[in-house]
């Protein structure tokens, strides 16, 4: 007879998971060092997670729901002006990448270590059928840039409600500082113990201002 599942066996692995495939990156981290930290079978974690992109793209939509929520109380704790919801969402950039055990951005770090990868979604298994199409899970690398793009999406959004004259030019400005963040961020801290959080918000917030002052 079959082994029953634990309650709480499949957010014990992507716990896991999540912890090794970020403090070490995706590639590094095999199945069965996950196995052994998560303290579960293989068969057990195969019929949670059937391949390892199966558990990497759980991963990478776990963190996206973290950064979601983050940037979501970003807006609702600024003043109920556009400008102030614009810088409170690169402000809450600034602040995160500040923390202790930041090590960059999930999903740049995953588009980093495979950037060749391509499709919408992907199974292991060779018997998946003509139809697999229509139910498959998504890959990591369609998780992390649906959701890179979507993020731009909201901060385009966000600029047009400012009515400025240029709103494309200062969307990609505001995109380029929040890459900064991220990307400095993830290494600066471990050359000499800084990352340049204020001055990028303070530079937000001039751009802004500025993009005000010429509409």
């Amino acid at each position: 007879m079959a082994r029953t599942p634990a309650p709480g066996t499949r957010e014990r692995i992507l716990t896991t998971a999540s912890r090794l495939f970020y403090s070490r990156g995706v590639r590094a981290v095999g199945m069965n060092q996950i196995i052994t930290e998560a303290g579960t079978g293989k068969n057990l974690l195969y019929s949670h997670f059937p391949t390892k992109s199966d558990l990497v793209a759980a991963y990478l939509l776990r963190a996206q729901e973290f950064r979601l929520a983050g940037a979501r109380r970003a807006r609702e704790s600024a003043d109920g002006d556009a400008r102030s919801q614009l810088i409170a969402t690169v402000a809450e950039v600034a602040t995160l990448v500040q923390h202790p055990r930041f090590r960059g951005c999930a999903f740049r770090n995953y588009l980093a270590e495979f950037p060749d990868e391509t499709g919408t979604a992907e199974r292991g298994t060779a018997d998946a059928g003509d139809d697999a199409g229509d139910d498959a899970a998504p890959t990591p690398a369609a998780v992390a840039r649906d959701f890179l793009a979507a993020t731009r999406e909201e901060l385009a959004a966000q600029v047009a409600a400012l009515d400025v004259a240029d709103p494309d030019r200062l969307t990609e400005e505001l995109w380029l500082i929040v890459d900064g963040l991220f990307l400095q961020a993830a290494y600066r801290r471990r050359l000499d113990g800084r990352v340049g959080a204020d001055a990028a918000v303070d530079l937000a917030g001039r751009l802004v201002d500025a993009a005000i002052g010429d509409r």
